[in-house]
């Protein structure tokens, strides 16, 4: 579906200036933003893919992966194609990075925010997730879709790449209970060689998401040869650390696919690397991703076991009141 967009300027001679990322693109009359989905219709932007969605699914919310926000409970995870990256070992590359003008697909569903919300109530949801893809370039859709979750008594989480604008961050912000912010790199190089985009307004998001209260954990993807140096590793986990040190940060295995299927994959040795690499820097909590291992949660205090995971399925969680059962530290998170 077709709408005006959100968050734009009308320009002389029919451009507009979209504001809803940091790309802040300028779209000429029939043009597209760098997302694919948003276009400059006779100087009026639109969202093209408006309650489109390309995926639709009942998710463990540690998938998303957040392992301190409601800990065994299901999201309804909602997507519609278009990203604002062009990373090239995307694992979504199918539905993100679409070629070309935006054009329908068959394997789109319309499904409107009020009938995504009352889909996550019938199935027993505790939340509905903005994922997949890039949430900020289906800006209105999730924006609506936020405002009924809430108003049902849903939270809403985001996974991203953390590269929207301040205002689009400050008009969702109060619907926005968490979010996973995907941290690509350290180096500016990297982000706009293998991303085409930029390193600084992703770091920005994570510092204004921290101020205004919405729970967000951090994700790498470790990829050998690109992100997974010593110095780099320690630079990120040192960034998450000055913000805090109880910011959970998912440390992902890559897998070859997309444009980089003819890398090797991350050696369990890199994980294993950057996981001492995170706990010197101060972090309380780092975990492995699309391993077999290091998805449990410890006390920091007394070293108990809190939560068991195998795969996406958690185990009794040892917690009253946020507090670790045995010394009573208190962990941060949001728990049921």
């Amino acid at each position: 579906m077709k709408i005006e967009a959100m968050l734009y300027e009308k320009l002389d001679r029919g451009m507009v200036h979209c504001k809803v990322c940091a790309h802040e693109c300028r779209i000429q009359p029939s043009n597209y933003g760098i997302c694919g989905v948003r276009q400059n219709i006779d100087g009026t932007l639109y969202s093209l893919v408006f309650a489109e969605c390309v995926a639709a699914h009942v998710d463990p919310v540690e998938k998303k992966p957040l392992y301190h926000f409601r800990p065994g409970t299901s999201t309804f995870s909602i997507a519609t194609m278009g990203c604002n990256f062009k990373c090239g070992f995307c694992q979504n590359w199918q539905i993100s990075q679409i070629a070309g003008a935006y054009t329908a697909l068959p394997i789109t569903k319309e499904l409107a925010p009020r009938l995504v919300v009352e889909l996550a109530l019938d199935r027993g949801c505790g939340s509905i997730s903005y994922t997949y893809t890039e949430p900020t370039v289906f800006f209105e859709y999730a924006f609506e879709t936020a405002k009924l979750a809430h108003a049902a008594g849903l939270s809403n989480i985001f996974v991203t790449n953390g590269y929207m604008s301040a205002s689009a961050l400050d008009l969702i912000g109060p619907f926005l209970d968490a979010a996973n912010v995907d941290l690509k790199s350290f180096n500016e190089l990297t982000y706009r060689t293998s991303c085409r985009a930029s390193l600084q307004p992703v770091l920005e998001t994570i510092r204004r998401m921290k101020k205004m209260g919405i729970w967000t954990e951090i994700t790498t993807l470790i990829i050998p040869g690109e992100n997974d140096s010593d110095e780099e590793l320690h630079t990120i986990a040192g960034f998450i650390a000055e913000l805090d040190t109880e910011m959970p940060w998912h440390i992902s295995r890559f897998h070859p696919d997309y444009r980089y299927s003819r890398s090797e994959p991350t050696p369990l040795s890199s994980l294993e690397r950057t996981l001492a690499i995170g706990k010197k820097a101060g972090l309380k909590y780092v975990y492995l991703g699309n391993v077999a291992e290091g998805s449990d949660t410890f006390c920091p205090g007394c070293s108990k076991p809190l939560i068991r995971r195998s795969g996406y399925k958690t185990g009794p969680i040892s917690l009253h009141q946020g507090r670790c059962t045995k010394c009573q530290a208190v962990i941060s998170g949001v728990w049921n």
